[in-house]
């Protein structure tokens, strides 16, 4: 809280150098508004109708009551509005109905939900109300999909800021909508990660899956296991310099990313995917020789040793340290590829491995091979399966959902980010096919994997591994325009999912993606407005 605070204050004290910024010049005419059903994810509900409401100099910012997070939350919107619109628009706590308000609880936040938010817009201003901080956060930015997408260029801009009349009543179909990002293969610093954060929330996502293990690179520092950092974290693919994050710098990334209400979910990958663990440590192998360091990209050829009594000393400290520094209820085991551990060794292991996290506090999640093991209560698979899937592997998972465990959705061949959009795409792999955007969008969470049961569905997600990818720039090409859709997929109601319709308001991101320097591929599958 007291983080929060200084964040606020901060807020406070720009808004103040922002008081004396000249305002633009506004157009002699106002441009229609964009209309409040054309933002993504798409509305639960829309009702169109009335007057617009226009921002203008005297607009203030409404936090009846001064709730702190939901001043927090206007600190955050007037930080999005100032730059753009040149206006002073200051925070407070004094009720009334101009300008914009932000209002928890009421009888405008009923039936919303954790996640919820009701959006009112008529000619006097904009009520978003919400029954938790996390509602109001996502109202914030369906108002910010309403207004001009010059309002991303942070510098004072000629523009009608004006937000069509009626009612948006909104929550999400799924509490699950996760992106997962792969520090490992390459490394990526705090600032390139809080960039990808902050574009993630402007789509209602709020899982960050931070992938900090695997055979190139260990990412996060261990106080009872130095080496796995220092050593194991040393290179990545390609022999690069590699990194890791010390405690203060996860911490960092955790806090920033709460501030926008996504959840980190951090992963370290067993018994598979650890050859950076091995090479760092030579007693974690069943030879105890340590091999070197890996800096290629293939997969299926590390394990831990599953006999030795010390891997479990060295998994419950990773799983201890992880979870004191982890705020959020899941840590993902990984599990994935363990082609070097026998069925037999792979069961034992997880067997093993799943009462430590539950001895610390936290809730399993696991890449979906756990379902061929014995998956603990409250455990979460994770399907990655694709076309190529065999029948059996798909029908173990299911029964498994079936049996209880819940299941989060990254189908590769849909939600990959990773995977090239068609064979001309200069990054990218291409093993679960190609991957354009209107096949990353056109399926259904709900029914996409026959057996399963639909109320075992937590959610989705999209992953995003980095064998290719070692720039902001990189990730960027990849995640947009896909992401915006497996957000929706996530949010929107099954029924609001079409095609032909979300084409035409992705569409209308692309503006808005060009004045916040996002370098996005131009899918031909997408009527991009011309530049």
């Amino acid at each position: 809280m007291r983080r929060r605070r200084l964040l606020f204050s901060l807020l406070l004290a720009a808004a103040a150098g922002m008081g004396t910024a000249a305002v633009p010049p506004q157009p002699a005419a106002d441009r229609d508004a964009t209309p409040l059903g054309q933002v993504i994810p798409a509305p639960a509900s829309v009702h169109s109708g009335g007057d617009p409401y226009t921002i203008g100099g005297r607009t203030v910012i409404r936090v009846p009551g001064g709730s702190g997070e939901a001043r927090q939350v206007a600190g955050y919107l007037a930080g999005l509005l100032r730059p753009a619109t040149g206006f002073a628009l200051p925070v407070t706590a004094k009720d009334g109905r101009d300008g914009i308000v932000l209002r928890l609880g009421g009888r405008g936040a009923k039936g919303l939900g954790e996640e919820g938010y009701r959006l009112t817009s008529g000619g006097r201003g904009v009520t978003i109300s919400a029954a938790r901080p996390a509602g109001l956060f996502h109202g914030v930015q369906t108002l910010r999909q309403l207004l001009p997408a010059s309002l991303e260029t942070r510098s004072a801009q000629r523009a009608s800021w004006q937000v069509a009349g009626g009612t948006i009543a909104d929550s999400p179909r799924y509490g699950y909508r996760g992106a997962m990002l792969d520090v490992s293969r390459h490394f990526f610093t705090v600032e390139k990660v809080k960039r990808y954060i902050d574009q993630l929330a402007m789509y209602k996502i709020n899982k960050l899956h931070l992938h900090l293990s695997d055979d190139q690179g260990w990412r996060i520092a261990m106080k009872s296991w130095p080496k796995l950092a220092t050593y194991g974290g040393s290179t990545q693919v390609g022999g690069g310099p590699g990194g890791y994050y010390t405690k203060e710098d996860y911490r960092e990334i955790i806090d920033y990313a709460a501030d926008r209400y996504l959840t980190v979910v951090p992963e370290i990958d067993m018994p598979g995917h650890t050859n950076a663990a091995l090479a760092s440590y030579a007693e974690l192998n069943c030879n105890g020789v340590a091999p070197p360091l890996y800096t290629g990209t293939q997969v299926g050829f590390s394990s831990l040793c599953v006999p030795k009594d010390r891997t479990y000393d060295f998994v419950d400290d990773v799983i201890r340290e992880l979870a004191a520094m982890t705020p959020g209820p899941s840590i993902h085991i990984g599990g994935d590829e363990a082609h070097s551990t026998s069925h037999a060794d792979y069961v034992a292991f997880m067997d093993k491995v799943q009462p430590v996290v539950a001895k610390y506090g936290k809730k399993v999640i696991g890449w979906h091979q756990l379902t061929g093991a014995h998956p603990a209560k409250g455990a979460v698979a994770q399907y990655w399966g694709y076309d190529a899937t065999g029948a059996a592997e798909r029908e173990q998972v299911a029964a498994a959902a079936r049996n209880g465990t819940p299941l989060i959705l990254s189908p590769a061949d849909r939600a990959y980010l990773d995977m090239k959009y068609d064979k001309n795409t200069p990054l990218g792999l291409s093993w679960a096919g190609y991957v354009d955007t209107k096949r990353s969008y056109d399926w259904d969470p709900g029914s996409y994997l026959q057996g399963a049961p639909p109320e075992s569905i937590l959610g989705v997600e999209a992953p995003l591994w980095s064998e290719t990818l070692s720039t902001s720039a990189h990730i960027e090409y990849m995640a947009f325009p896909r992401l915006p859709g497996i957000a929706e997929l996530g949010w929107s109601p099954a029924s609001t999912h079409d095609w032909e319709t979300y084409k035409v308001r992705l569409a209308a991101q692309g503006p808005r993606w060009d004045a916040m320097g996002i370098g996005y591929y131009r899918a031909p599958e997408v009527p991009w407005p011309a530049k």
